[in-house]
């Protein structure tokens, strides 16, 4: 269980490694759309464009107009907007005040596909049903002055809920664990055996924080 539980790790954290690079390095291979990371990160099951996760999910996950932690805020079609996006909830502020983790909205250093961690989104409907938005830009490093239409929020199930939490805490603590990891690495006159055993203490350390969000369950990941 415990190479298992490593492997996931050392994926994941390659992964993170991806989605967090240096926005002025970015390379083909870097450019996230924003539906098939909202799917890792959510471990919501659905596929095709933005817009039409809505609809998708009717039948197979819950639906409404409350924001929840975990959840999936699924936006309309709108202007050049064509294919909608989604954005996976990390934190509720107020009740119309939210943070999102999300991929490929902002231009940063002239290119779109990275993730943004945390950033706002506003409930500015009438009613305040989620239902017109206004999102963080960052390169005004304000809300935009665009009122985005959406359908609502897509809910994970407890166990991707669970498999959410464990991911989000692994964003969290990426640049720590990145940071021991390096401190791992021999003073002049340290042998191999030994730089093996510190960095094997620290990948523990960080499996056993993920084993502690998750209950001890080791959370699937999305091969696709």
């Amino acid at each position: 269980m415990r190479m298992r539980t490593r492997n996931v790790l050392a994926a994941l954290t390659c992964a993170l490694g991806v989605a967090l690079s240096p926005v002025g390095g970015a390379h083909a291979e870097d450019y996230l759309q924003c539906v098939p990371f909202a799917r890792t990160f959510s471990g919501i099951q659905i596929f095709g464009d933005a817009y039409t996760w809505w609809q998708q999910a009717s039948g197979k996950y819950n639906k409404g107009f409350v924001p929840k932690t975990g959840a999936v805020l699924v936006f309309k079609q709108t202007g050049i907007m064509n294919k909608g996006h989604v954005a996976v909830v990390s934190q509720v502020l107020t009740d119309r005040v939210i943070q999102v983790t999300h991929a490929n909205w902002s231009v940063i250093s002239g290119t779109r596909g990275k993730v943004e961690k945390d950033v706002t989104v506003i409930d500015v409907s009438q009613q305040g049903d989620w239902s017109s938005v206004k999102v963080w830009y960052d390169p005004v490093r304000d809300l935009g002055n665009t009122v985005y239409p959406t359908y609502g929020f897509i809910y994970s199930s407890t166990q991707n809920a669970a498999r959410y939490a464990a991911q989000n805490a692994v964003m969290n603590i990426a640049q720590t664990a990145f940071s021991q990891v390096a401190a791992a690495v021999p003073t002049p006159g340290s042998g191999p055996a030994q730089m093996l055993n510190q960095a094997a203490e620290t990948t523990d350390q960080i499996a056993a924080l993920i084993a502690s969000l998750t209950g001890g369950e080791e959370t699937p990941t999305d091969k696709r």
